[in-house]
């Protein structure tokens, strides 16, 4: 398997500047490299090095590897361009976003990342510095630093491209380690549910929850501010705007891996698996009253998801996603469905056996059963796929996770609330 490891580099004065001017020349490249990608229609690497390749390198002065690296980067930029619309990241192809980024060629930022491979970066890991290509020639003995978990996985697992890239007036290394694939345990019998929620962001089929009030207050009072400072447009609200951006993001992502950590951990002790819910879709598939929208379009929900995937894999723990449909509703006691049970948002009632739990234990408790159901019949998925070409009576017949979905959104607004 293959994680990115992120490293500091420390460079001097001089060296922070040949590092500037080299990063800007790459980009520049790449833009120029995109326009004519764009206006003769060649989007893949071979082909458009034979119209851009030898110019890329007497115009900008890069050498032989930089200039490959340009060229190849501005294809994978254009296939991610094409993959978009195809994932309806884009909207329509009506739309005013779809035909921004359709009818012109792919721009570059001037601190944009630039991929470096063995050729161009050599690491010396025990001395802790690295010697890197630039358009002043090779820097040698550049620092870099990092933590300890990092530091421990370069020497004996990094294989691949490095990205080099400027933030927030620092520069990384952005480096592939691949890792030996862990076994998975066999003899895995029961699951540990996940409920993922905005209100409450990860409930445990434990007991255990995780809220999220000082995650969503942190949030509203980033907005409230944003929206003040864009609004007063002076110098020094650009400047504080510029200050804190990411912020908020930096926030979540700490808090998502530390849930997910903890969650992995539960499973590895108790010799369990991890069941999740698929939540692919959700924003499009629910619609909400205007003072939900922020909070909904700020739930991250799919990068928690993530981080939970990853650690498992790592830890040899099986991961099993299943149909989110009626979670929220059904009995985990009896298993009546019904959408008077969820009778507030903190709180489930079953109407037919009289069972009473927390609203999201009761849910995450309904995926682990269905994750377990699963895992025995040796399955990996209970969400079926969307029918090739539905017809006029699609609608009558569609999934079951179809089917979910529409109902899921009173659910997901009552979860809201």
């Amino acid at each position: 398997m293959k994680l990115v490891v992120q490293v500091k580099l420390l460079p001097t004065p001089v060296q922070a500047t040949a590092l500037e001017a080299t990063l800007r020349a790459c980009n520049e490249a790449a833009a120029w490299v995109s326009s004519v990608a764009f206006e003769k229609d060649i989007k893949r690497n071979y082909a458009l090095r034979e119209h851009t390749y030898h110019q890329v390198k007497e115009r900008w002065g890069l050498g032989a590897q930089a200039a490959q690296h340009v060229i190849k980067k501005t294809c994978d930029a254009y296939t991610a361009l094409r993959a978009n619309p195809k994932a309806g990241n884009l909207g329509r192809p009506w739309s005013k976003r779809y035909r921004r980024a359709a009818e012109k060629p792919v721009a570059f930022r001037p601190g944009g990342a630039q991929p470096y491979d063995d050729r161009m970066l050599s690491w010396q890991i025990p001395d802790r510095t690295v010697s890197i290509w630039t358009l002043s020639g090779r820097l040698k003995n550049m620092a870099f630093t990092a933590s300890p978990e990092h530091l421990a996985r370069l020497a004996p697992y990094r294989k691949g491209e490095s990205d080099l890239l400027y933030r927030d007036g620092m520069w990384f290394l952005n480096t592939t380690c691949e890792f030996p694939e862990p076994q998975l345990n066999p003899g895995v019998e029961e699951f540990l549910g996940v409920d993922l929620g905005i209100v409450n962001i990860a409930t445990t089929s434990d007991g255990q929850i995780m809220a999220g009030r000082a995650l969503n207050r942190g949030r509203l009072c980033e907005r409230e501010l944003r929206t003040k400072l864009q609004c007063k447009n002076t110098p020094s609200a650009k400047r504080r705007l510029k200050k804190r951006r990411r912020k908020e993001a930096r926030r979540a992502k700490d808090i998502n891996h530390k849930i997910a950590k903890h969650v992995v951990a539960e499973a590895e002790r108790t010799g369990r698996g991890i069941a999740l819910e698929d939540l692919t879709g959700i924003r499009e598939r629910v619609r909400l009253r205007k003072p939900q929208r922020a909070t909904h379009s700020s739930w991250g929900f799919a990068q928690l998801g993530e981080f939970i995937a990853y650690k498992a894999r790592m830890a040899g723990v099986p991961v099993v996603q299943v149909d989110p449909a009626y979670t929220s509703r059904t009995c985990a006691e009896c298993g009546h469905i019904d959408k008077a049970n969820r009778v507030s948002q903190a709180w489930f009632a079953c109407r037919s056996c009289g069972f009473v739990d927390h609203a999201d234990r009761n849910g995450s408790r309904n995926i682990r059963q269905r994750a377990e159901e699963l895992w025995r019949r040796g399955a990996q998925s209970t969400v079926p796929d969307p029918p090739p070409n539905p017809g006029r009576g699609a609608g009558r017949k569609r999934s079951a996770a179809a089917s979910g979905a529409r109902c899921a959104s009173p659910e997901l607004e009552s979860r809201i609330r």
